[in-house]
């Protein structure tokens, strides 16, 4: 059995996992179950409370960029698994898992365009009302803000209620992160899951 192929990173079995709180990182070389973590306290971004910081707004302003949803997945999967000086949880199996979920429809990228040129993104997986991001990168100043400010747009208007950042930094409690006990996170994926909401538009 190749690496890639683990029943652990089937569509089925990594759904699973995200419905039951956990996520999961790889190490590099595996060819085991790839790993499921939880975080407690666990991170989010509360929809309804994100907030742009003023000089945030006003660069994005000039900045131009133009949001799109699902246009270049595979591009922003693999501009994140490549980030220089930062951890390798992101292997190329797990990326293709990953790849997989979002031909399924499960699985989506925001991304951040200027001039036709992709300058930055997110992807994460899209469950009920939860979106639970996984990685981001930019490689143009602002576009990795400009990728957070037009997720929390989308969210909002497409009616999700969790937002799951898993931990929180000094640059997202900028944008209104907190963090959570386990018990009220689980809580509240419960009451996500509950709910049918679709990040990307049909077609």
């Amino acid at each position: 059995m190749r690496a890639s192929d683990h029943p652990s990173l089937a569509p089925e079995a990594l759904v699973d996992a995200y419905a039951r709180g956990w996520f999961p990182m790889d190490e590099p070389g595996a060819r085991g179950p790839v790993g499921l973590f939880d975080a407690d306290p666990r991170g989010i971004i509360p929809i309804e409370g994100f907030r742009v910081p003023r000089t945030v707004a006003r660069r994005l302003r000039a900045a131009g960029f133009e949001i799109r949803v699902d246009a270049a997945f595979d591009q922003v999967a693999f501009a994140c698994a490549i980030r220089p000086g930062e951890g390798t949880w992101l292997t190329p199996r797990l990326a293709a898992a990953y790849g997989r979920l979002h031909r399924r429809g499960i699985a989506h990228s925001v991304e951040a365009w200027r001039e036709g040129r992709l300058c930055g993104g997110l992807f994460g997986v899209a469950l009920g009302g939860l979106f639970s991001s996984e990685t981001m990168f930019h490689r143009a100043v602002d576009a990795g803000n400009a990728v957070l400010v037009g997720t929390a747009r989308l969210l909002a208007e497409r009616g999700f209620v969790l937002w799951d950042i898993q931990m929180t930094s000094a640059h997202t409690e900028r944008f209104g992160a907190i963090e959570v006990s386990r018990a009220e996170y689980r809580r509240r994926l419960r009451d996500a899951l509950a709910l049918e909401r679709r990040l990307a538009p049909p077609g």
